[in-house]
């Protein structure tokens, strides 16, 4: 679980923030950056066919670990966060144990998130969370998911015992 939250919070503090005006895909540059530095990361953790095109699309294989004929299992994610919200210097903060009260994002700027406001936060007590600095977003919609994905083949690599079709 830390490697996946530190895998995390390094995606998080990448600016990928979409461009709504851009013709072009991906529609920033930064985007791309992004899917480069996850191509060597997939490489480096042992995946195959690993293929980015000029488009950002990002794809890898891990192949199967057993000779029954199964189905390929695909996982899609996006690389791209929100063009609504500031996404540069972008600082995750972790809260070891939420406890149910208000927390303060950013005491000068004085940001704090309310259980009263998001009641769903009561959902959570007595577990971690990541949140930002309230100066910007975490793009926690996709680089969680991102992070999910490569930790889990990055699992399957390092326990072969765990059988698997092509993923």
């Amino acid at each position: 679980m830390e490697h996946l939250v530190e895998r995390f919070i390094r995606y998080a503090k990448i600016n990928t923030q979409s461009d709504e005006h851009s013709k072009n895909s991906p529609s920033t540059e930064s985007q791309l950056e992004f899917a480069r530095l996850l191509a060597d990361e997939l490489k480096n953790i042992g995946l195959d066919d690993i293929t980015l095109d000029d488009n950002g699309y990002l794809m890898a294989t891990l192949a199967a670990n057993i000779s029954k004929e199964l189905p390929v299992i695909g996982f899609i994610a996006h690389m791209d966060t929100s063009p609504d919200i500031k996404a540069a210097a972008i600082n995750p903060q972790i809260i070891e144990q939420y406890y149910g009260k208000n927390i303060v994002l950013n005491a000068k700027h004085n940001i704090v998130l309310s259980p009263v406001e998001f009641p769903v936060l009561n959902h959570y007590i007595g577990q971690p969370l990541i949140v930002t600095d309230g100066l910007s977003h975490l793009g926690a919609d996709d680089k969680a998911g991102i992070a999910e994905i490569i930790t889990a083949m990055e699992y399957l690599i390092q326990h072969p015992e765990i059988k698997h079709g092509p993923v």
